[in-house]
């Protein structure tokens, strides 16, 4: 991936920004991983050798010819939040996950989630998206433990923006994201995903609960619906075009 010369995204106000990105059309993505996540949110397990297999048979797919320029987003959260999920709901090519069975070892210094997960991402999850024809945005997720904020730091250099995950079930478990965002200086919009069981909240109770600044983006998204996923990225873009917008 390449990010060097200047692209022209129009705003909603008539105004045009500038964002030193580029793509390369024509260039094809080639991605590999260890589990595959479909567009329903679930999670396909297989061996390495079928992996491979599945590469032979996977169409490679370019980059559009029509699009003129690329991000680099951040998608970030609390373990268990969804952002493996959302990536590869909303990914349009085979996205990239290094989820790894959660051991004992790990539940001593990880903070506790429900019992229906027991897998983590270690490393990173990767896919990518093109909105409108014109702009691809290369996602990275990053891992949710604390023990993995040096890869989490690395992750976020040449990040354009972020967007936030956070589970209204355990809302103090975002804070150290969001506060890591902020430290960075990345600007960042907020995605609630909406779990079957999560209780109803009011925008301004959870911009107060999350101490959000009143330009922050706040939507709520299910990460396994593409539709709805697409939606709290397109907040964020339109959020990160209004920011440069005002600072030019």
């Amino acid at each position: 991936m390449r990010a060097s010369s200047e692209i022209s995204m129009a705003g909603t106000d008539g105004t045009t920004t500038n964002m030193d990105h580029t793509a390369r059309p024509g260039h094809p993505d080639r991605t590999t991983r260890m589990d595959h996540t479909n567009q329903t949110g679930k999670t396909d397990e297989t061996g390495d050798t079928d992996d491979m297999d599945d590469m032979d048979d996977t169409p490679v797919m370019y980059v559009q010819s029509s699009v003129a320029g690329a991000a680099k987003i951040l998608v970030v959260g609390p373990m268990g939040v969804g952002k493996t999920t959302l990536i590869g709901t909303v990914s349009e090519i085979k996205p990239l996950s290094t989820e790894a069975t959660m051991s004992q070892a790990g539940a001593r210094l990880d903070t506790k989630v429900r019992p229906s997960k027991t897998t983590t991402t270690v490393a990173l999850d990767f896919g990518r998206i093109t909105l409108g024809g014109e702009l691809v945005l290369y996602l990275f997720g990053t891992p949710g433990q604390q023990r993995f904020l040096p890869a989490w730091k690395d992750l976020a250099r040449g990040a354009l923006g972020a967007l936030a995950l956070v589970d209204t079930r355990d809302l103090e478990a975002s804070f150290d994201a969001i506060g890591h965002l902020e430290d960075l200086d990345v600007p960042f919009s907020v995605a609630v995903n909406a779990f079957p069981d999560s209780k109803p909240h009011s925008e301004d109770d959870l911009r107060s609960a999350l101490d959000l600044l009143p330009h922050t983006p706040l939507v709520i998204c299910d990460a396994r619906e593409h539709q709805s996923s697409v939606k709290a990225l397109i907040s964020l873009v339109s959020h990160l075009i209004e920011t440069l917008t005002e600072a030019s």
